[in-house]
């Protein structure tokens, strides 16, 4: 770790949200926001229009859920889509196509590699991830994980697009506490 400095759950979720804000923006070649505050919520939530979650273990265990409005989610999907030079009217017009859902597990998947390499740079921890899930929904399910997680932590992050469509990320992580010696 650098510089020997101990670790905890917000430093652990800061380094999350930046690999997701990195790849999000460098796949998209557009500005990807996220607040400076973090809320301590009681359960992970998919929320409508869209939700994705994956499952992390290893160092330690958890589970992250990302939530898009429709308009986030086509705007990120747009982006990304014309960054990688597929002309625009091959483009997807609905939230509800399987590109959209597509290109956003992608993403997912993109941003939590880069997590697992950055907490293994940072850290020196491993996790490895399933493949993540997205699911179109039009009211709220509860996600929980089926596995024993010591002293669960819930935190939810709010981040916006280029043109301040709001989207979340929802963790469910171990209690982190990394101590060098």
């Amino acid at each position: 770790m650098s510089k020997r400095k101990t670790r905890n759950t917000e430093d652990v979720l800061k380094i999350l949200c930046d690999s997701v804000q990195n790849t999000l923006a460098m796949a998209t070649a557009s500005e990807i926001r996220y607040s400076p505050v973090v809320r301590r919520i009681n359960k992970t939530c998919m929320q409508p229009d869209i939700g994705c979650f994956v499952l992390f273990s290893g160092g330690f265990s958890g589970l992250v859920v990302m939530n898009f409005s429709q308009e986030a989610a086509m705007e990120i999907y747009r982006s990304y889509m014309l960054s990688m030079g597929m002309p625009e009217d091959e483009l997807s017009t609905n939230y509800t196509s399987s590109d959209v859902s597509d290109a956003l597990g992608e993403l997912m998947n993109q941003s939590m590699g880069q997590f697992g390499v950055a907490l293994k740079n940072d850290c020196k921890l491993t996790v490895k991830q399933n493949q993540p899930k997205m699911l179109i929904i039009n009211q709220a399910l509860l996600i929980s994980i089926n596995a024993q997680i010591d002293r669960a932590q819930y935190r939810k992050v709010s981040f916006e697009t280029a043109n301040y469509r709001p989207f979340y990320l929802e963790a469910c992580m171990e209690k982190v506490d990394i101590i060098p010696f």
